[in-house]
C-alpha cells in the first residue's frame, strides 16, 4: 500500500513541479573580496563550541552590499556550514563564508553567498519583515546575554529585504514583529551575493559581564534547492532558535554604543464616517513613544496617547463552533517583548513551525484585552510603561502598566502586568506572574491573577513545562484555579508530548484567552517522521503519520469533549506537502449553540461526528502556489462539505497577490437546516522599494452581505520611522440599500535616538 502511494505522490510531483524560476535582480560585478585560498578551518573556543573572532575595525563601514574595504580581509572568515536540510550533518551544497567586525558604535556582519547557479537564486519579497520560508536568505542570530536560551535574529535576503526577531527560551516565544533600527544591503555578483549588515549596540541588551562572548549562529537557505545549512549544526527538529547549540562570537567589546534614548512623537489626523451614519467627523492626535536603556541590559518604554490606526485589519473567519474566534495581536507597543510576559503550555517547535501558535486552551496574557473590545474596536488608551531585561542577579523583568478611557460601557480601567523569570540548571527556568485590572472609578471593579511556572530540561531534549495559577473575582471564594503540566520531546525521527490541563470552574482570567472553565484535558501528540532516499528519489522528502488526542471532562469526571486527530503528512522535496486525517470530535452541549444566525440553535446533548480531510500546500516560492485543504463527513447532527483554498500569483519579488475561499455547506438533522456559510478574500500587496509597501486586504462574506476593505501605504522615511496612509472601506448591502462606512487615516512618526 505504501508504495502505491509513493507512486501516486510522485506522479503528482512529476505533474505539478517544473522548475523554479528565479526572480529576476539587478546582477553586478564585483571582486571576490571574500574568497580566501581555501575553506577556513573550524575553530573552537575552550567550552567545544564553534568560534568566531570579532576583528576591530579602524573606522565605520559602508553597509553597501559589497564588502569591499580592506578591514574586511583582516577579520576572521568562517565557512564550513552544515545541512540540517535535506541531508542533515552533510556539508552544505554551496559555500558560505562570514566575517564579522566592530567598531564603537555597531556590529558588522559580511557573508559570502557563493552559488553554482546564481541566476536561480529566489527572491520574493522586498518588504520589511518578509516571510523568509520560501527565499534565499542569510540569517544571523545573537545571543548577547550568553544564557543559551534568548536572542535577535537578523535576515537578509539577495534583494537587501530585511526581518528581524525577537526569540526567548529556544523559541517557545518568537516575536516576528520585533523592530530594531540596524541596516542591511545586498548584491548580486558573478559567483552568487554578499550581504551587509550593521547592527548598533544600542538597539541590543546584552550583559556586560560576558567577557565579551556572545552565543552566535549563522544560516543559509537556497530555496531552489529546499536547502537549509548552519554554521553551527542544528538538529532537524530545531530551528535557528535552538541557542544551546549556538557557537561563540568572541573580543567584542561591552562598553560601545553608549545608552540608549530614542524618542517617536507621531501625529495623526482621519476622517471618518461611521457605517450607516450621513456625514464625516474629522479627528487629529498627537503621541509619544520614549525607549531609555537603564542599563545595559533593561530597557524602560513610555507610551503617552498611542494610537494604532495602521495596524492591519483582522482576517475574518467561518466559525462552526461554539467558542469565541481567536484573532492574535497586531499592535506594534504590545507585540514588542510580548515573549517575556508568556505563561503557557511548551508549544511543538520545529523548523517547519518557526512561531508557535497560540495556546488557546488558556492564553494567560492575552494583550488585546487591553485597549480593545471584544469585537475588535478600539478603547482609547491614555498611555503606559514597560519595563523589560534583565535585572542585576541574572533576573529576567517584564512589567507592563496601561490606563484606557471609558467608552460608551466599558469603565475605563487601570491595567498591570509584572513577570519575572530565572534561569536554572541548562535550558530551566522557573518564574512567576502577577496581573491585574482595576477599574478607575469602581474600587469594587477588579479582577487579579497570579501564579508561578517552572521548565525543565532532561537529557538535552526532553523539556517538562508546568504552572498554577490563582484568579480573584469580587464575589466567587472557590474554584478560582487552574494548573497545567506538560512533558515533551521534539525529536528528529520521533516526538512526543503529554500533558494535564485543569481550569476550575469560576476561574476568570480578564487579561486572558480561553473557552472551557472547570474542565480537566488530557493530551497526547506523538509521531513520526521517517526518511528514505528511495522516495526522496520520487519526490518526496519525509513522511509524518501522527496522531493528537485531547479529551475534556468536567471535575466530576463526565466527558465534556474529546478530539482525535489521525494523520500522515508527506512533506514534498520542493516545499509543499500533502496530508491526509480522519478527525473524529465528540461534544457535550450544556446550552443550545446556535452555529447560523438565521436558524435555531443545536439543542443540549451530546454528539458525535467523524470527518475526513484532505489538505495540499503546493511550492510556495513558485509564482503560482496553491493551498486546498478539502473537508467531508458529519458535523453536528448532519454532514458537511468544507472547502479552503487559496491561490497565490507573484510574478516579480515586487508584486504578490492571494485570493482566497472558505466555504462550508451543511444539512442539519436537528435543527432541520441547510445552510452556507462562506468567505471571500483578496489580499495585494506591493513594494516600491525596501522602503515603501502599500497593501490590501478586501474581504466580502455572502450570507451576511458585508464588504471591507483595508488599504494600507507605508513609507519609511527614517530608521524606525514611517508614513502611514490607511484607507477603510465597510459595507452593509441591505434589502433598503447600501450603509457604508468609510475611514481615511494619516499617520507621521519620526524616531529620534540619542
Amino acid at each position: 500500500m505504501s508504495s502505491r502511494v509513493a507512486l501516486v505522490l510522485s506522479a503528482l510531483l512529476v505533474g505539478a513541479t517544473p522548475c523554479l524560476t528565479a526572480r529576476p535582480l539587478r546582477q553586478i560585478s564585483a571582486a571576490d573580496t571574500m574568497n580566501p585560498a581555501s575553506r577556513p578551518a573550524s575553530r573552537r573556543s575552550a567550552d567545544g563550541r564553534l568560534a568566531v573572532r570579532a576583528a576591530q575595525a579602524g573606522r565605520a563601514m559602508k553597509v553597501d552590499g559589497v564588502p569591499d574595504e580592506p578591514e574586511w580581509q583582516v577579520a576572521e572568515a568562517v565557512s564550513g556550514f552544515v545541512q540540517m536540510e535535506p541531508r542533515q550533518g552533510e556539508p552544505a551544497t554551496e559555500r558560505t563564508v562570514v566575517r564579522v567586525l566592530y567598531d564603537r558604535e555597531n556590529l558588522y556582519i559580511a557573508a559570502h553567498c557563493y552559488d553554482s547557479q546564481p541566476d536561480a537564486l529566489v527572491v520574493n519579497d522586498l518588504r520589511q519583515d518578509f516571510n523568509p520560508d520560501n527565499q534565499d536568505t542569510f540569517q544571523v542570530i545573537l545571543d548577547t546575554f550568553g544564557d543559551r536560551r534568548n536572542g535577535y535574529v537578523f535576515i537578509v535576503n539577495p534583494a537587501g529585504a530585511k526581518a528581524d526577531w525577537q526569540v526567548a527560551n529556544e523559541g517557545r516565544e518568537v516575536n516576528t514583529s520585533w523592530e530594531a533600527p540596524w541596516s542591511a544591503s545586498a548584491r548580486r555578483v558573478t559567483d552568487g551575493w554578499t550581504a551587509e549588515i550593521a547592527i548598533p549596540f544600542r538597539a541590543l541588551r546584552f550583559d556586560q559581564r560576558s567577557g565579551g562572548v556572545w552565543g552566535v549562529n549563522f544560516a543559509r537557505s537556497i530555496r531552489r534547492k529546499n536547502e537549509e545549512a548552519f554554521w553551527s549544526p542544528i538538529p532537524r527538529a530545531y530551528s535557528i532558535a535552538r541557542l544551546s547549540v549556538a557557537g561563540n562570537l568572541e573580543e567584542l567589546p561591552m562598553s560601545g554604543g553608549g545608552r540608549d534614548l530614542r524618542l517617536k512623537p507621531y501625529v495623526a489626523g482621519s476622517t471618518v464616517r461611521e457605517t450607516g451614519a450621513a456625514g464625516f467627523s474629522t479627528n487629529s492626535a498627537v503621541g509619544l513613544d520614549v525607549k531609555y536603556g537603564l542599563t545595559k541590559a533593561l530597557t524602560l518604554d513610555v507610551t503617552v496617547n498611542p494610537e494604532f490606526a495602521q495596524a492591519e485589519a483582522d482576517v475574518q473567519q467561518v466559525n462552526l463552533t461554539q467558542f469565541s474566534q481567536f484573532f492574535p495581536e497586531k499592535r506594534d507597543f504590545f507585540l514588542e517583548n510580548s515573549g517575556l510576559f508568556y505563561v503557557g503550555d511548551a508549544a511543538r517547535r520545529s523548523s517547519r513551525t518557526i512561531e508557535p501558535r497560540a495556546d488557546t486552551d488558556l492564553l494567560l496574557f492575552f494583550s488585546r484585552r487591553i485597549g480593545l473590545t471584544s469585537r475588535g474596536f478600539p478603547v482609547p488608551i491614555d498611555g503606559g510603561l514597560r519595563l523589560t531585561g534583565e535585572a542585576p542577579g541574572g533576573l529576567l523583568v517584564g512589567a507592563l502598566a496601561m490606563r484606557t478611557r471609558t467608552l460608551d460601557n466599558v469603565p475605563g480601567s487601570d491595567y498591570a502586568v509584572i513577570r519575572l523569570r530565572k534561569n536554572i540548571l541548562s535550558g530551566g527556568d522557573v518564574g512567576g506572574i502577577f496581573m491585574t485590572r482595576q477599574a478607575v472609578q469602581e474600587s469594587g471593579n477588579y479582577n487579579r491573577v497570579y501564579g508561578m511556572d517552572s521548565n525543565v530540561r532532561f537529557f538535552g531534549d526532553v523539556d517538562w513545562n508546568s504552572y498554577v495559577i490563582r484568579t480573584e473575582t469580587p464575589g466567587v471564594s472557590s474554584g478560582q484555579y487552574a494548573f497545567r503540566t506538560t512533558v515533551m520531546r521534539e525529536g528528529t525521527f520521533f516526538h512526543w508530548k503529554a500533558g494535564l490541563m485543569s481550569i476550575g470552574e469560576n476561574f476568570t482570567d480578564e487579561l486572558g484567552f480561553y473557552n472551557r472553565v472547570g474542565v480537566r484535558k488530557w493530551l497526547l501528540d506523538t509521531g513520526l517522521r521517517p526518511r528514505a532516499r528511495s522516495l526522496q528519489r520520487k519526490g518526496i522528502r519525509e513522511i509524518h503519520p501522527h496522531v493528537v488526542w485531547s479529551y475534556f471532562q468536567d471535575q466530576a469526571g463526565q466527558m465534556v469533549a474529546k478530539r482525535f486527530h489521525n494523520g500522515n503528512t508527506f512533506f514534498f522535496n520542493d516545499g509543499g506537502s500533502l496530508q491526509i486525517a480522519a478527525n473524529m470530535s465528540s461534544d457535550l452541549l450544556d446550552e443550545p449553540f446556535r452555529i447560523h444566525r438565521d436558524y435555531p440553535p443545536i439543542p443540549v446533548g451530546s454528539y458525535d461526528w467523524t470527518e475526513y480531510q484532505v489538505t495540499y500546500n503546493s511550492d510556495p516560492s513558485r509564482v503560482v502556489a496553491a493551498n486546498l485543504d478539502l473537508t467531508g463527513g458529519e458535523l453536528w447532527t448532519g454532514i458537511q462539505r468544507t472547502v479552503r483554498a487559496s491561490l497565490v500569483v507573484q510574478p516579480s519579488y515586487r508584486l504578490r497577490t492571494s485570493l482566497g475561499l472558505s466555504r462550508t455547506a451543511a444539512s442539519l438533522e436537528l435543527p432541520d437546516v441547510d445552510f452556507v456559510k462562506s468567505l471571500w478574500t483578496f489580499r495585494a500587496s506591493y513594494s516600491f522599494s525596501t522602503t515603501m509597501f502599500v497593501d490590501a486586504l478586501t474581504q466580502y462574506d455572502p450570507e451576511q452581505r458585508l464588504f471591507n476593505a483595508n488599504v494600507r501605504f507605508d513609507l519609511i522615511h527614517h530608521p524606525l520611522s514611517d508614513l502611514f496612509i490607511v484607507f477603510n472601506e465597510q459595507r452593509f448591502m441591505t434589502d433598503e440599500g447600501i450603509a457604508p462606512g468609510r475611514s481615511l487615516i494619516i499617520k507621521l512618526t519620526h524616531m529620534m535616538a540619542f
